[in-house]
């Protein structure tokens, strides 16, 4: 367990609002609740507690109400990035018995995360800490550094995509079927998704990222509806063998 969870104070519940029965039935933070959150500066304001937790290293501020300005998170891009260490764990985004998320931002330069401490409250997501730090080993440093690289080196890029490289996407005449197939090395710079190269996004449902797993699936969202598209990554020779 994550330390700043002890550091945040408690929820006063009986001063939560609660969420619709019918809304929390079919979704759950990564879908309606947080692009809301994200969207709506009213809502925002009403589902972070005041004064917020911000940790910056070792030390802690509060921000008041008056001093807080709206966050959009991921919101105004075209896609983000959930990281996963296998695509089974892929299931957890649409679990909705979760009662605590973390949204993360991850900056390639800098080797820094911001992450976003939520917890459900009486149906609720409420923000309850904001903690900046720098990146840990035992969270995908190597990763980061290796990605950094990827993302805006064509010739690095060539060197570290297996050939026949793995091709999932969605059948352009039927949305509910996928197409499996290869590509070459010139298919692959051809068919390539944007690959984010200042930071990346992830939602941390509880799934597992180590730097020493078998495969990296940087999975892509865009407009809230998860797409077949997904990277895996060997972390022996950091070679991408799939998308």
């Amino acid at each position: 367990m994550d330390s700043i969870r002890h550091k945040a104070d408690s929820i006063h519940q009986e001063e939560l609002p609660e969420e619709p029965q019918n809304r929390q039935k079919r979704t759950n933070l990564s879908t309606i609740s947080i692009y809301n959150f994200a969207s709506d500066d009213a809502l925002q304001r009403q589902r972070v507690k005041f004064p917020l937790s911000y940790y910056k290293g070792d030390k802690k501020a509060n921000i008041e109400e008056r001093n807080w300005k709206h966050d959009n998170l991921f919101t105004k891009q075209h896609y983000y990035t959930l990281l996963f260490d296998k695509e089974e764990d892929m299931d957890l985004v649409g679990d909705t018995s979760l009662t605590s998320v973390q949204v993360e931002w991850i900056f390639v330069k800098t080797r820094m995360m911001k992450k976003y401490y939520f917890e459900r409250i009486k149906g609720a997501w409420i923000l309850e800490a904001i903690n900046l730090r720098p990146i840990e080993r035992d969270e995908n440093e190597d990763f980061v550094e290796f990605f950094g690289h990827f993302a805006t080196d064509s010739l690095f890029q060539s060197q570290r995509v297996c050939e026949p490289l793995a091709f999932v996407t969605t059948d352009p005449d039927d949305d509910f079927s996928v197409l499996e197939t290869t590509l070459d090395l010139n298919q692959w710079f051809a068919f390539k998704p944007a690959l984010p190269a200042e930071r990346l996004s992830n939602i941390n449902y509880g799934q597992r990222n180590d730097d020493g797993s078998p495969t990296k699936n940087p999975g892509t969202e865009r407009n809230r509806k998860r797409v077949f598209e997904y990277s895996l990554f060997s972390p022996e020779s950091r070679r991408m063998g799939a998308i």
